[in-house]
């Protein structure tokens, strides 16, 4: 061993160095360890860091980054006078488990002239921030479900590989872990390969690219892939990251379909349809009923809306139809007069509903052509009238079917009966029970004009200007009644 002047000179060499230092003797006795060791084992001074190797087992307790306590400490392979470096470790104080530290540890074995060790020491260096961050890193690493694999560039062997990778291509950790960049390989048929490939070898960024990685069991996965240089302690890397293709693929085939089949039910629907933007009501598409409807062709009215195009007559209309569907997002079954090409005027009943079409806001509009329907209700209604106008010869029942299919529905009439005179309920009465104004004079003793002059009051009372509309007021108020004295 070193003499005593020797030993001095030498602790005053390592006293000041920012390596830890610890020297033991071969009995196990600690002799020395300087602050940066003290510091790195959460103690204050040699007595707390321990007298002997012994005691250095009670006060600390060490394991390998392997997760495997070690059979002997490190300071003891010093003593056993073995030559070893970079071994990591994690220490932890036995009296306080929350303090603990990572160390890389190297011995120094000195031998005098005869070969006998001179000066054994244990060398240490706080790594305790990088493993930490690499911890930290470990874990983001893992948990982010964007699939990712890490390759060592000097040999260009994948060394890690996160969930989201294993997820997305069935491998198993072991499969791949070990395996190099080819045997497993991450820019299997990229669009760029060749850049890629040159790329990874001089460790520089990978742009994004098109790849289709081999599958275990044979098939393809169609991926975005891209590569970023890092370094992972000393090592310099590459990490692969991967935007899975198929779900979008997946995704694109499903809304193309879609698309296809409402272009077709679209196209074909027998009513008119039109596909205009939500906001200022621009025609989109039109389909083939439309066109056969309205007059209007693609070419006339494609890119224009639908005031451009003299679609609407009336404005009122328009704007309460526009309120309503603004206000609710959909208009159901609303009468209203549209303008044919060459200007007539179609009755028609049209829904309409606000509907999404790749993120952007569009009008979905129904218009059923109802012309027709409704010149024949008007000369139903017009005939029934004419009839109505002498109704002596219907009988009761016949008048009560004819004045509901005239008003089959009028519930926004005021179930008030006004206020009749007794004789004008009986002129009511007679005149809903078929007779006319001669009969209903006899009937009641009174002259014609005197009859006339009554049922005018009573028109007015009424708010109606026709026989008939008298009748249909009647009959939905409960006349005709039997009354004394009719």
């Amino acid at each position: 061993m070193t003499t005593g002047v020797d030993r001095h000179e030498l602790r005053q060499i390592i006293a000041g160095l920012s390596e830890g230092v610890i020297l033991v003797e071969p009995d196990q006795t600690i002799a020395y360890a300087n602050e940066a060791a003290l510091v790195m084992h959460g103690v204050a001074s040699l007595d707390d860091l321990g007298s002997t190797v012994d005691d250095y087992r009670e006060r600390f307790a060490l394991r390998y980054r392997n997760n495997r306590s070690p059979d002997s400490y490190p300071i003891e392979r010093v003593v056993a006078g073995e030559r070893f470096h970079d071994v990591i470790v994690e220490v932890t104080r036995t009296d306080r488990p929350d303090l603990d530290f990572v160390h890389s540890l190297r011995s120094l074995v000195a031998t005098d002239h005869d070969g006998k060790p001179s000066c054994l020491a244990l060398i240490l260096k706080d790594v305790t921030d990088q493993f930490e961050a690499e911890d930290r890193f470990e874990k983001t690493f893992n948990a982010n479900p964007a699939p990712a694999v890490i390759t060592r560039l000097s040999d260009l062997r994948h060394v890690k590989v996160n969930h989201g990778f294993l997820e997305m291509t069935g491998y198993t950790r072991d499969s791949v872990i070990g395996r190099s960049v080819y045997e497993l390989d991450v820019l299997a048929g990229a669009r760029n390969r060749d850049l890629a490939v040159s790329r990874l070898n001089e460790g520089a960024t990978v742009p994004q690219m098109e790849a289709s990685l081999v599958l275990p069991d044979g098939g393809n996965r169609f991926v975005i892939v891209a590569g970023q240089p890092i370094e992972m302690g000393d090592e310099p890397c590459m990490l692969f990251t991967f935007a899975d293709l198929e779900l979008r693929r997946k995704a694109e085939t499903a809304l193309r379909q879609s698309e296809e089949r409402f272009a077709k039910a679209f196209r074909l629907t027998p009513v008119p349809t039109v596909l205009t933007r939500a906001d200022e009501f621009q025609v989109t598409s039109i389909n083939e009923a439309f066109t056969r409807v309205f007059g209007h062709g693609e070419d006339r009215i494609l890119g224009r809306s639908l005031i451009e195009a003299g679609l609407w007559v009336n404005e009122a209309q328009r704007a309460t139809f526009e309120a309503n569907l603004e206000r609710n997002g959909y208009v159901l079954g609303v009468e209203v007069c549209l303008r044919h090409e060459t200007g007539n005027y179609l009755d028609c009943l049209v829904s309409a509903e606000r509907v999404e079409i790749n993120d952007a806001a569009f009008v979905l509009l129904v218009m059923q052509d109802i012309t027709d329907r409704k010149h024949t209700e008007r000369e139903l209604f017009e005939a029934i009238e004419t009839v109505m106008a002498d109704t002596s010869w219907f009988s009761r029942g016949l008048i009560e079917k004819l004045a509901n299919l005239r008003r089959p529905s009028r519930s926004d009439l005021d179930p008030t009966v006004p206020d009749l005179t007794t004789r004008e309920r009986q002129i009511l009465n007679l005149i809903c029970s078929g007779l006319d104004d001669g009969a209903i004079a006899r009937k009641l003793n009174l002259s014609r004009n005197t009859v006339r002059n009554h049922g005018a009051a009573l028109y007015r009372k009424l708010g109606v200007h026709k026989r008939t509309e008298a009748v249909v007021w009647g009959r939905e108020n409960g006349f005709p009644v039997h009354l004394s004295g009719t």
